[in-house]
């Protein structure tokens, strides 16, 4: 536990790469977080840490995880180290916030889990899209019963995942690479938000249609729940049609987006590129090389377009709000633009770890998360659908 009266969490921050860029606005914003140290192999990220923040910075995670000014460990390191550098922060008594997915295989989960309970310490996962307000909203207003019971819920996104600078393992699946680990982790996570938690079977189809990026860029699910609503999932990551013109033009992050730009991800990728200086493309936009953006979100993060479907009313979470389509109108239950993006990670974190309270992605929940999205892959290969076990419902995370 965290000394003093209500204290701000020391922060530690295990990889100074493209997870940190994108949360570092919320963790400077956030008078409940203090950023005091940092591990990253780049000496210029180091440095740079050092002069931002005035804190400590280290070549290994083993020694962050050791410093005794961290709290909290924030493990943002690549997807296939996460249990590594989790078992490494639970050893040494530190609460720990873990990027998505969860990690790569659901031994490492349940270990993972285990390591934290038996530590005695807090593990929450996240960020992911179902901390996202407007979502949060949408489960407030099922739970409410206003609507009558959820009935399916329409999860929908097209981007330009795939075509992003990558390093060669994100284009590995064995590794945790493709749009199954990476993108189903959010939209799996936030339909089992909408829809109680607990899914009993998945059935799914991948696609891998570029040869020269051989991972799943692309899926489709079926996914049954418990309580008998059921959600349907599509993902593409291919870079053709953009669903943000679905959402007003507002990007996942809350920014307005500039249409004008569809192409612009394939066209940065030379064919040329050999997976070195592709490598080598990502890092200019990692922390220590790339300027975080300062400019406030429009409206809230989100992903893609989602329809929740009640007896007797659609829900449609929006970055502004909730649009709700009952049996005799429409209407926006507005949300205003957050003060700080992604608010809701630390509101959960420091809940936990100050008020005690349960957090809702929590390393069950998490991977139960990881349970479908393995489940997604392992339906596409076989051709069957896939029972689960390991599922939790949203109650008993609260």
């Amino acid at each position: 536990m965290v000394r003093g009266a209500n204290p701000p969490l020391r922060l530690g921050v295990a990889g100074l790469g493209r997870a940190f860029m994108l949360m570092l606005p919320t963790l400077t914003s956030d008078a409940r977080i203090r950023l005091v140290a940092a591990a990253d192999p780049r000496a210029e990220a180091r440095a740079q840490f050092e002069r931002d923040f005035g804190g400590r910075s280290h070549a290994t995670v083993d020694a962050l995880c050791a410093d005794r000014d961290v709290d909290v460990v924030y493990v943002a390191t690549p997807h296939q180290f996460h249990a590594q550098h989790a078992l490494a922060a639970a050893a040494c008594g530190k609460h720990m916030l873990v990027e998505k997915p969860m990690a790569v295989t659901l031994d490492e989960c349940a270990a993972m889990i285990d390591a934290a309970r038996c530590a005695g310490v807090l593990l929450v996962v996240g960020h992911s899209h179902s901390y996202d307000a407007p979502y949060l909203r949408t489960r407030e207003i099922i739970a409410s019963g206003r609507y009558g019971d959820l009935r399916m819920v329409t999860a929908l996104n097209f981007t330009d995942f795939l075509y992003r600078p990558r390093r060669p393992e994100e284009l590995d699946t064995a590794q945790g690479g493709g749009v199954v680990f990476s993108q189903a982790a959010h939209q799996v996570d936030l339909v089992r938000l909408l829809a109680g938690g607990r899914v009993t079977s998945v059935r799914a189809q991948t696609g891998a249609w570029d040869p020269a990026r051989r991972t799943e860029g692309a899926y489709g699910a079926l996914l049954s729940f418990a309580n008998g609503a059921f959600a349907s999932l599509t993902y593409s990551g291919y870079a053709h049609f953009d669903s943000d013109e679905l959402c007003g033009w507002i990007g996942e992050l809350g920014h307005a987006k500039d249409p004008s730009r569809h192409g612009a991800a394939r066209s940065a990728l030379s064919t040329r590129m050999t997976p070195a200086e592709e490598a080598a493309l990502k890092d200019t936009r990692t922390y220590g090389r790339a300027v975080a953006t300062s400019d406030a979100p429009v409206a809230h993060n989100h992903f893609g377009m989602v329809i929740a479907s009640c007896d007797r009313a659609d829900l449609r979470p929006l970055p502004n709000g909730v649009m709700i389509y009952d049996d005799g109108a429409s209407q926006l239950d507005r949300i205003s633009p957050p003060e700080i993006p992604r608010g809701e990670v630390i509101d959960e974190l420091y809940g936990a770890i100050v008020h005690g309270r349960r957090p809702v992605h929590s390393g069950e929940w998490a991977m139960a998360t990881h349970e479908v999205c393995l489940s997604i892959l392992t339906s596409a290969r076989s051709g069957q659908e896939m029972a689960l076990e390991h599922q939790v419902g949203v109650d008993a995370q609260s």
